[in-house]
C-alpha cells in the first residue's frame, strides 16, 4: 500500500445510544495507531438492524455523538452513512471515502463480535480493499479463538487485520437501554450530556 499522507479512523454502528466504551475505543486507535482523528458514523438504515421499534430516532441518535464527542478536537461526526433510503453498507462507505480522500488511509474499527461474523457481511473482500480492519476486543472474547480469526481473514482476504490494545469496558448498547427503561442508572458509561438529552427527550423511556 502507497504512503498515505493521513491517518483516520473509522468507528461506525448505530450508537443507540453512543456509551463511553465507543469513546475509549475511539480514543484508543488514535493513540495507538498515530491517528489524525477519528470520524464517528452513525449509521442510517444498517442491514442487520432493521426492526428498530423503540430505539432513538436517527436525529437523536446524531445529536447524542455530536454531544458525546463535542469536548475531543480529533472526534468528528460523519453523516456519510446516513442513508434516507435503501441499507447502508461498509464497502460503499469505505470505497465513497477513498474516492473522495486519495491522500487518506482509512482505519476500520470494529469489535471482535463483528469480526467473527466478518464473512458474512456484504462484500468482505471490498471491505478489506478499501481500509486496514482494527479489532477491539471484549472480555469474553477467547484471545486464543481472536488472534487465530485475524490470522486466518488476513490470509483469506491478503489484508491487515489490527489488534487494538484498549482497556476493555464490556458494555453494549442494549444493555444500556434495559437499564434505562428499568429506571437503572447509567452514570459513568454515558457521558453527562448524553444522559441530559436522554432525560430531556424521554428516550427509551427515562433516564435517571
Amino acid at each position: 500500500m502507497d504512503k498515505k499522507a493521513k491517518r483516520v479512523g473509522i468507528m461506525g454502528g448505530t450508537f443507540d445510544p453512543i456509551h463511553l466504551g465507543h469513546l475509549i475505543l475511539g480514543e484508543t486507535a488514535f493513540e495507538q495507531f498515530d491517528l489524525d482523528k477519528v470520524l464517528f458514523m452513525p449509521s442510517g438504515n444498517p442491514p442487520h438492524k432493521k426492526n428498530r421499534l423503540g430505539r432513538a430516532t436517527d436525529e437523536q441518535r446524531v445529536e447524542m455523538v455530536r454531544r458525546a464527542i463535542a469536548s475531543n478536537p480529533h472526534f468528528e461526526i460523519s453523516l456519510i452513512d446516513m442513508n434516507e433510503e435503501g441499507y447502508s453498507y461498509t464497502y460503499r462507505t469505505l470505497e465513497n471515502l477513498n474516492r473522495e480522500y486519495l491522500d487518506t488511509e482509512f482505519y476500520f474499527i470494529m469489535g471482535a463480535d463483528s469480526l467473527f461474523e466478518f464473512e458474512n457481511w456484504k462484500e468482505p473482500q471490498r471491505i478489506c480493499d478499501a481500509a486496514i480492519i482494527v479489532v477491539a476486543t471484549r472480555n469474553h472474547t477467547n484471545e486464543l479463538h481472536l488472534d487465530q480469526t485475524i490470522h486466518e481473514l488476513a490470509q483469506k482476504f491478503n489484508a491487515d487485520f489490527l489488534k487494538l490494545d484498549s482497556m476493555n469496558i464490556d458494555i453494549s448498547s442494549a444493555m444500556l437501554r434495559s437499564w434505562i427503561q428499568n429506571g437503572r442508572t447509567t452514570r459513568y458509561y454515558l457521558t453527562d450530556s448524553v444522559r441530559q438529552y436522554i432525560d430531556e427527550q424521554n428516550i427509551y423511556g427515562g433516564q435517571k
